[in-house]
């Protein structure tokens, strides 16, 4: 009801419940939006075909996955331990292995941003390697959340110079700047944006769809939704509040019950 495009439902092949979600998911009639499975790349010095969770991602009964893969050269040899070159074939492995089945490929570059901000060569060329397996679009992942606004639209310019395949930005607000580095790398040249309703998720959380949709309607004028969605936005924010049993924040921008509220009266002279 939102016209939200993409709708990440989980990870098959990680945990039961994520399994079973899928398998009920097969019989959902959705009217716009497309249902996605999340993943990562194969295992070092393995093959594609053999892993585990490729092969459930290729199972789950959707046309498009996110696959989630390194980008930072501290990430490559301290948390996955192995080569450089190794990683750069692990993504392109697994994204071919997908696309051989039929299935659309975002590509998540994970650490995006600490990796550009170290080895920026390196970060591109994972982007690369993604691009030329055929991912249809490269999302640049502030993982963990502490890039600059700065830095994003630096990053983003950097990757639109080296492939003309879409670009995505996914940000976590741990510096209170989820919301304004996606509508930034929008600016710069993304063009898929990643978040969540009321901004839930791990630690600070993510970028808030609730914020974004209306900055990139009403200040940017980019046409995301119809004036009929943005309307129903405040139900679908406490919606998922009720959902999640957590408390809607009063104090939220443009949802928020307090949102429109004044008591100073130079605030509405």
């Amino acid at each position: 009801e939102l016209g939200i495009h993409f709708i990440e439902g989980g990870w098959p092949g990680s945990n039961p419940k994520d399994i079973e979600f899928f398998k009920r998911a097969k019989k959902l009639r959705l009217s716009h939006a497309v249902l996605v499975a999340f993943g990562s790349t194969r295992y070092p010095k393995t093959r594609a075909a053999d892993d585990a969770n490729l092969l459930a991602l290729a199972n789950a009964g959707v046309s498009v996955v996110t696959l989630v893969g390194k980008s930072s050269d501290l990430q490559v040899t301290r948390v996955l331990e192995t080569t450089l070159e190794e990683n750069l074939d692990m993504i392109a492995d697994s994204v071919r292995f997908l696309k051989a089945k039929g299935i659309t490929v975002f590509f998540d570059a994970e650490h995006f941003f600490d990796g550009f901000r170290s080895n920026p060569s390196y970060s591109l060329r994972c982007l690369t390697a993604a691009a030329e397996a055929g991912a249809s679009c490269l999302v640049l992942c502030d993982t963990n959340g502490g890039a600059l606004t700065d830095e994003v639209i630096a990053a983003i310019k950097a990757a639109r110079k080296i492939t003309s395949v879409p670009l995505g930005i996914h940000t976590h607000n741990d510096i209170e700047l989820a919301v304004a580095n996606t509508l930034a790398a929008v600016n710069a040249g993304a063009t898929q944006v990643q978040g969540t309703i009321n901004g839930y998720g791990e630690r600070c959380g993510n970028a808030n769809l609730c914020s974004i949709i209306p900055g990139l309607k009403l200040k940017m004028g980019i046409d995301c939704v119809t004036d009929e969605q943005l309307a129903k936005l405040t139900e679908i924010a406490r919606y998922v509040s009720e959902a999640a049993n957590l408390i809607p924040d009063t104090h939220q921008p443009f949802v928020g019950s307090s949102a429109f509220s004044h008591k100073a009266g130079l605030h509405v002279s």
